[in-house]
């Protein structure tokens, strides 16, 4: 059997009860939530699966050693002290990165630095070989996180963020990171038993992870690379394993998943998009302007979107805002509509009144998540101001 270690899955900020339910769900055990990371148990195995599975994290790391730290030499004699041949070979490649919450240092590059510099001068010392710097493909990716005094070192089993999911390969100017997307519908509530919109699609991200989140399927199924697989104990049939058994708790999805762009070239990317993730089946997307749509059938639609903040794309926020509150309010009854927006002023010219606001941040933007209700017939203008 293989032995229990304890993880931490990093999210962002806002993310921290999505993620610790999806691992829960996943079978993680002794949950416990931070601040944008949630900690928990699992084997080896289950650090496959969580890197597979999980929609709303961006890292999973493996801590591998704790200390308290007082200077810059204590860092690097205890960094010197630790067995490094366990986890690479003297000839191997490292990449560092470094987080500090502490007045002892200023730069966590200088930490990076600091640390490489341990590692190197250790293997070099006893073996006459010494690792080089890859900071792209390396074999043994080194998370440092120093908060005050207290020193931990974790192995990156991730590599590249796991918001890369991998069937992204056209992006629009404003593009949604893939976990943000995902993490916004699960808030959103939506379940797959309705269907759903994005009536202002982009590249199509909202989309694709609405079809995979409504399907159950992996959200990291088409990644090339998981930095585990350049571990000394990669275990590939282990892994295949775990990606069979997820993979047979797919389901299916009996409703529509619809987007709208006005641009031409970002209705091609989404399509280019939605084929990457095999995804064509449940998604279709058409060259609309939104304002000049009408909510198509009676049943009840689920819309999740990121309109422009007119932070990267230039617009009349004022008239941009007002059209969608009209829209909403003129062509859409029975539909949910959910959107993010960092621009809090413009919320205003919505017109109508939210029935839900969630705190969140878009990059380092801070942003609001908002829920319209439309209501059907006579409860049409409920929410109007």
């Amino acid at each position: 059997m293989e032995e229990n270690f304890n993880m931490v899955a990093k999210t962002l900020f806002g993310f921290e009860d999505l993620l610790a339910n999806e691992l829960t769900q996943l079978g993680a055990q002794d949950v416990k939530k931070g601040i944008r990371s949630v900690s928990f148990m699992g084997d080896k195995g289950f650090m496959y699966k969580a890197n597979l599975g999980l929609r709303t994290a961006i890292k999973i790391l493996k801590p591998i050693e704790t200390f308290t730290v007082s200077n810059e030499q204590d860092l690097y004699n205890k960094l010197y002290a630790m067995p490094w041949e366990n986890y690479m070979k003297s000839t191997g490649t490292l990449a560092v990165d470094a987080t500090i919450h502490t007045e002892l240092f200023t730069n966590s590059l200088y930490i990076a630095q600091k640390t490489k510099d341990a590692i190197v001068d250790k293997f070099r010392d006893t073996t006459g070989d010494r690792p080089n710097v890859d900071l792209k493909f390396p074999d043994l990716k080194i998370n440092v996180h120093i908060d005050r005094q207290q020193c931990t070192i974790s192995l990156d089993s991730s590599g590249e963020s796991l918001h890369k999911r991998g069937y992204k390969t056209a992006t629009n100017i404003a593009p949604i990171n893939e976990v943000l997307a995902a993490g916004l519908i699960m808030l959103s509530g939506w379940d797959g038993q309705t269907d759903f919109m994005d009536p202002m699609c982009g590249s199509g991200t909202m989309l694709v992870e609405a079809a995979m989140i409504a399907c159950n399927i992996p959200p990291n199924l088409m990644r090339k690379e998981f930095a585990f697989e350049r571990w000394q104990d990669w275990d590939v049939d282990l892994f295949e394993k775990i990606e069979e058994s997820l993979l047979k708790k797919t389901r299916d999805f009996h409703y529509k998943i619809t987007g709208y762009d006005k641009a031409p070239s970002a209705v091609a990317k989404a399509k280019e998009n939605i084929k990457n993730a095999n995804l064509e089946d449940f998604i279709e997307v058409k060259h609309e302007d939104f304002f000049k749509t009408q909510k198509g059938g009676e049943n009840k639609l689920h819309m999740v979107f990121n309109p422009p903040y007119g932070e990267r794309l230039n617009i009349d926020l004022q008239d941009f805002y007002k059209n969608i509150g009209d829209t909403l309010k003129q062509s859409y009854p029975n539909t949910d509509a959910w959107f993010i927006t960092s621009n809090l002023e413009a919320l205003k010219f919505v017109g109508l009144r939210p029935s839900r606001k969630i705190h969140l941040f878009n990059a380092k933007l801070e942003a609001r998540l908002v829920k319209f209700e439309m209501y059907a017939g006579s409860k049409k203008g409920k929410y109007m101001k």
